[in-house]
């Protein structure tokens, strides 16, 4: 391959956006936002947090991100998809690079909160910004690209802030990530095409006309209602799992908690492996399959052993990472019009989901344990099979 060739894989021409350059906005997007998880026991020990409370500080950060989602929706359908990106990358910085100066948990969990109100001008925009520019060909595809990436950077935030942490602390570690994703947000600044195929929509009347239509989108609502049980699923027990994997019997550091995380990359791989075979299996089936398989995994962390814990979490995640790939692609597919704010809907939805999450599986964990925790997700996985059956089947 000449350095000509590479050079238009790895960039980009200018015209249509590479596929790395997806791949890097979807990991520096989600470098952030679960980074936490892997330190959660140094910072309640810092701040003599229970693990509720300390969970909150993964949820402020996915709450944000479901508050504000329709409305970076409406701006960009408004302003355009490169220039929302762009901004939101710079933005994150700001306040990753606050969190180390923090005194107080409170402080604490308004940073992380800020920090997850820059993320939905990046991945909620730039579904949009794919769906428009892919939708002759290549958009599944493109679509488990961005989830590769959006994998690879939580796996990263976490596997990182984890060995950071081990050295540094975990307010070091979040030096480490500052720096990291103002790197980031130059090289999208850089190399991210400007959309070819958007048509701005400035109408306020008509972007609530829009909105109104996808409220009774009985499909598209399943799909947000499917998104909210994934993301509960997903945070549920990875902010969690640490508690349980500090404690006797494991007493696992920070960076052995780090490596814990690598069960990421096989998601990593998973996911664009498989992402030709979505379609011609129907993404209802693939959801299905995907949620069986994510509820299997959680269920043989029940054992208490922590090779068997660690291959538990690995089929999990990946599970997980399915439902998501397929239920964006069935969301891209389906919506023709207002893109960004659908988009937005499903994101707001999708978020508050983790945040739920953080706060469901936490009172089960302090109650009953982990194995509080693993049957009230357990239970929810079930809801969204439920949900897939009786309301995607019906709309279909």
């Amino acid at each position: 391959m000449s350095l000509h060739t590479m050079r238009l894989f790895f960039l980009g021409d200018g015209r249509q956006v590479s596929q790395p350059i997806v791949w890097l906005i979807g990991f520096f997007a989600f470098l952030n936002v679960y980074a936490i998880q892997a330190v959660l026991p140094m910072v309640m020990s810092d701040f003599a947090a229970s693990p509720l409370q300390a969970g909150l500080t993964v949820g402020a950060t996915v709450l944000a991100v479901g508050l504000i989602s329709p409305f970076i929706g409406m701006l960009s359908d408004a302003v355009g998809r490169r220039n929302v990106i762009c901004v939101s990358l710079f933005a994150l910085t700001l306040p990753t690079a606050l969190i180390p100066l923090t005194q107080g948990l409170n402080a604490l969990i308004t940073l992380r909160f800020l920090q997850g109100l820059a993320i939905p001008g990046i991945v909620v925009v730039l579904i949009a910004y794919i769906g428009e520019e892919f939708r002759g060909g290549g958009l599944a595809r493109m679509m488990s690209i961005y989830v590769g990436g959006t994998v690879m950077g939580g796996f990263c935030g976490r596997f990182i802030t984890g060995h950071a942490g081990h050295w540094l602390g975990w307010r070091g570690a979040f030096v480490v990530l500052a720096a990291m994703t103002l790197l980031g947000a130059l090289l999208v600044w850089w190399r991210l095409p400007a959309s070819r195929h958007f048509v701005p929509n400035r109408q306020v009347k008509g972007a609530f006309t829009t909105l109104w239509r996808h409220l009774h989108n009985q499909r598209l609502m399943a799909s947000c209602a499917v998104g909210f049980c994934v993301l509960f699923s997903l945070v549920g027990t990875f902010t969690y799992v640490n508690l349980h994997l500090a404690a006797a019997p494991f007493h696992l550091s920070s960076a052995g908690l780090a490596n814990v995380f690598a069960v990421y990359l096989v998601g990593v791989l998973v996911t664009p492996m498989t992402s030709r075979h979505l379609e011609r299996l129907g993404f209802m089936k693939a959801l299905l399959w995907a949620l069986a398989t994510s509820a299997s995994g959680l269920l043989m962390t029940l054992v208490p052993s922590l090779p068997v814990i660690v291959i538990g979490l690995a089929v999990c995640s990946s599970g997980v990472f399915l439902c998501q790939s397929a239920t964006i692609s069935t969301l891209a597919k389906d919506v023709t019009e207002g893109r960004s704010l659908a988009t937005g809907i499903y994101y707001m939805s999708y978020y508050a989901g983790g945040a739920v999450g953080t706060w469901g599986a936490g009172l089960a964990y302090e109650a009953w344990g982990w194995s509080g925790s693993v049957l009230t997700i357990a239970a929810v996985q079930a809801l969204a099979a439920a949900i897939v059956l009786g309301m995607w089947r019906r709309a279909s």
